[in-house]
């Protein structure tokens, strides 16, 4: 079978170079010399009409000329040549193609996606500096600077990045598994490639420098997928760029995606030498051995500031150490459970010369029988005396790093990244009852009806109230006679507010007082609110004043939680004090479960963007959180309600109350989210042959327990014909990957039982996992072995099969045992073709769907 577009891209078995050159200056001799000087293993096929041969290479004139279809051609034309000769290469079945030129506009970028659809060529670039894959011998671009074979896979929107990268990873002598500049990606994206490396046996690590995201769904269904099998580290520049998606959003997207953030390049190359020398992460207790107490002291401090911890108080050997100083303090660490993790440092000194030093603690090291638990870093610090130690670590594959800073922040990157793989498998709480549906339904139903697009604080009451959220009272007044009359019978001390659709930001005109507390400035500040409309705004529409009593601030915080729409990523939700802008407030991408609401509290405390003064009633992070979710649920609920602004949210202990909200809603069709909400559309009734009532539904985060359960009611073969495996009681990660899933890519729905005895438990489970084209999805189903003959098994598979066919699966795939013979059975009677392997001992049982 012919492999597909983007096998042909990273793995091409042949390479034509169209617009090959003589001429050294230009790119397609440059490309001729590095394939050349790579020794790559296939034909390379030099199209050009000028010359008969190049670089030593017979040459052909044209693509149809070509004797064979190469898999990968790379045009190295300028760019008003490049759409025919796509179109020629598309024609003759190329599988991929390389475009270095530059200077294309959205039509040409549109005629250039429309080629790639039409004839299945998949397209690099433009703007592309190319691509190398060391392994194979492939310098499919027009770097100056070769790379050599290693395990971390880098991909590039930035031509100059990666030239960079390559530039520092020669002289440290780091290799790649793959090196991609993606270029202007008007075909294959980051997305794809994420995904195709994720799965390639030869990478252990991915690097990604970005500047934008084009397609945030596919972008964050790929980022999670691989960030769950391998580490991924991200530099995005950009950082305090006042137009598109603000950076505390992509901020948020590389959280939610399990990836880890750098912030400069220094980081990245730190990140570099981790990723290409480090084993996993065995912990996260850090010892430090130094022959200076000033150098283990600046180590120390960045793993406290960084949230690091110390195993141990770091131990200063002394100025005057020898190796033999150091091999005592290493071996009693190795001998010792306090640390996971040891730094090395080493200042130049005479009683221990760096080289001989680095000789001798890679020897202890590789003869100790305990080394292998440990994580070990080390920093020769210095410049001229320090580089033969660093280099020796390096062929070592010990990493090595300039300073004891750039040791501590590599190693804090895999604690980093650790702890974000925790979280999000954390099993989220379950939180019911807190949207009320059907009220949330008919208040926006009301507002589009009546044409309020936008609810101040009184119109948005009864839906934040049908949302679960506190708020204050509020009444709407004309004028300073009724608002006096009406603050008399609410009590004082109350607040004022102007009702105005034509100016959004009250504050413009002075439009909130607080704290009246007689008739006389209730009256006073009403005149002085409708004065000042009338001489700054003239035409703005007023629609009255609103009354509200004064909260008892005292002891709490004022908070601001805002939902709003980004160009990129869709709805975000955004949390921070009182007062602050958008772009200073920690935000989270919907839909958010418990859990996740939890750690956006958590990450606004320890950012700062929420300070937590200490009072008497100290910031409730479960409360908070809570506010969160219910809005998260609102969101998803009524995807119309484009803006939401909580502002101020008044936090006193368990109480949160709204004093000052502002919802906007618009008819238009929502953007979608960034990551799939859970599909309360696919739930559906059925029933067992015993007339028992079931719920088939997508599967849950929240049924962690009850998945664990259902696992346990499974016999050991019927466990075993499952997973191919003997299989003992599952763990939370398990468990975790199970019922945490990305509805964009995989789905598995489980059959609840609705009456007793199986009220609440689940009892047969099925799932499919997707390929991002969609070409197909793995199958695999699993009954409960005390329900067998109740007619599950095909209410699973039926249901699975329905799901497949609307989504625009191709087919639907699976393997069992010969010895499964109900599985066989089943899917004889739901369609499948089912073909036997006695040799391999395997059943294969495909069902096609388009």
């Amino acid at each position: 079978m012919k492999p597909h577009g983007l096998e042909r891209l990273l793995k091409p078995a042949s390479i034509a170079i169209i617009g090959a050159s003589t001429n050294p200056a230009k790119a397609g001799c440059v490309i001729m010399r590095h394939l050349l000087d790579g020794q790559f293993r296939g034909p390379i096929l030099p199209v050009t009409p000028h010359h008969s041969a190049v670089c030593g290479v017979l040459s052909y004139p044209s693509i149809t000329a070509l004797p064979i279809i190469p898999d990968l051609a790379i045009v190295c034309t300028a760019a008003h040549r490049v759409l025919p000769l796509v179109e020629a290469l598309g024609r003759k079945g190329v599988g991929a193609a390389i475009l270095l030129a530059a200077g294309f506009d959205t039509p040409q970028r549109t005629t250039l996606l429309t080629l790639s659809r039409q004839y299945g060529i998949r397209l690099l670039g433009p703007n592309s500096m190319g691509l190398l894959m060391p392994h194979l011998g492939i310098n499919a671009s027009f770097s100056p600077i070769a790379a050599r074979p290693g395990q971390v896979a880098f991909l590039s929107q930035s031509a100059a990045v990666s030239t960079t990268i390559l530039d520092w990873a020669k002289l440290h002598e780091v290799g790649f598994s793959a090196f991609v500049s993606l270029g202007e990606d008007c075909d294959v994206g980051t997305d794809e490639l994420l995904d195709q490396l994720s799965r390639d046996g030869t990478t252990r690590a991915i690097l990604l420098y970005m500047d934008r995201v084009k397609d945030a769904r596919r972008f964050m269904s790929a980022a999670r997928a691989a960030a769950r099998n391998k580490p991924i580290l991200v530099l995005k520049s950009g950082r305090h760029c006042q137009e598109g998606t603000p950076d505390n959003v992509y901020d948020a997207a590389i959280r939610r995606a399990g990836m880890l953030r750098v912030r400069d390049t220094h980081e990245l190359f730190a990140a570099v030498e981790t990723l290409s020398h480090a084993p996993h992460l065995k912990g996260d207790r850090l010892a430090i051995i130094a022959n200076g107490r000033g150098l283990a002291n600046m180590a120390l401090d960045v793993l406290i500031e960084r949230g690091g911890k110390s195993a141990c108080t770091p131990l200063d050997i002394g100025s005057d150490a020898d190796v033999a100083a150091y091999l005592a303090a290493l071996n009693s660490l190795l001998d010792g459970e306090q640390a996971n993790a040891i730094l090395l440092i080493h200042a130049p000194s005479l009683t221990a010369e760096g080289e001989a030093l680095a000789r001798a603690i890679i020897e202890a090291l590789h003869s100790h029988p305990r080394a292998r638990r440990f994580n070990i870093l080390t920093n020769w610090a210095g410049e001229y005396s320090a580089q033969h130690g660093r280099r020796l670590f390096s062929e070592a594959g010990i990493p090595t790093y300039r300073t004891p800073e750039g040791a501590v922040a590599a190693f804090m990157h895999m604690v980093e990244y650790g702890r974000n793989q925790r979280q999000l498998m954390e099993t989220p709480a379950t939180l019911e009852g807190s949207l009320d549906v059907e009220g949330c339904a008919r208040l926006i139903h009301q507002a589009h009806e009546r044409q309020q697009h936008r609810l101040d604080t009184h119109l948005a009451q009864p839906l934040l109230a049908a949302a679960g959220l506190t708020t204050l009272d509020t009444w709407i007044v004309g004028d300073a006679i009724e608002a006096t009359l009406t603050a008399e019978q609410l009590g004082y001390p109350v607040a004022l507010k102007l009702r105005s659709p034509d100016i959004v930001h009250k504050s413009d005109v002075h439009g909130v007082m607080l704290n009246l507390r007689t008739s006389t400035e209730v009256a006073q500040a009403a005149d002085a609110i409708l004065d000042r409309v009338q001489r700054n705004h003239p035409g703005a529409r007023i629609d009255g004043l609103l009354v509200q009593r004064m909260a008892a601030r005292s002891g709490g915080i004022e908070l601001r939680i805002r939902i709003q729409r980004d160009p990129v990523f869709g709805p975000v939700i955004l949390l921070g004090e009182s007062g602050a802008h958008p772009h200073h407030m920690v935000a989270s991408l919907p839909p958010l479960n418990q859990t996740l609401a939890r750690y956006q509290v958590l990450g606004a405390l320890g950012s700062g963007c929420i300070r937590d003064r200490g009072g008497p009633t100290p910031l409730n992070v479960a409360a908070l959180a809570q506010v969160l979710y219910r809005l998260s649920e609102l969101l998803i609920a009524f995807p119309t309600i484009s803006e939401l602004d909580l502002h101020p949210l008044l936090a006193q202990g368990e109480e949160m109350t709204v004093l000052d909200a502002a919802i906007t809603l618009d008819n238009e069709a929502p953007p979608p989210l960034a990551i799939s909400a859970y599909p309360t559309e696919l739930e559906e009734g059925g029933w067992l042959h015993s007339g028992s009532h079931l719920l088939l539904r997508p599967i849950r985060p929240e049924d962690e327990p009850a998945h664990k359960q259902f696992v346990s009611l499974v016999s050991d073969e019927d466990r075993y014909r499952r997973f191919f495996a003997d299989v003992g009681e599952l763990g939370h990660e398990e468990l975790a990957r199970m019922t945490q899933i990305d509805y964009e890519r995989e789905m598995a729905f489980v059959a609840v039982g609705q009456e007793a005895p199986y009220q609440g438990q689940i009892l047969a489970v099925v799932r499919a996992i997707s390929t991002p084209d969609l070409q197909d999805a793995e199958f695999a189903v699993l009954v409960r072995s005390d329900l067998k003959g109740q007619g599950l098994g095909r209410i699973m598979m039926e249901k699975m099969v329905r799901y497949a066919r609307d989504k625009g699966i191709g087919q639907l795939s699976g393997l069992t045992m010969p010895s499964n013979r109900g599985m066989i059975a089943l899917a004889r009677k739901v369609g499948f073709e089912v073909s036997v392997s006695l040799e391999d001992n395997l059943v294969s049982m495909v069902l096609p769907l388009t």
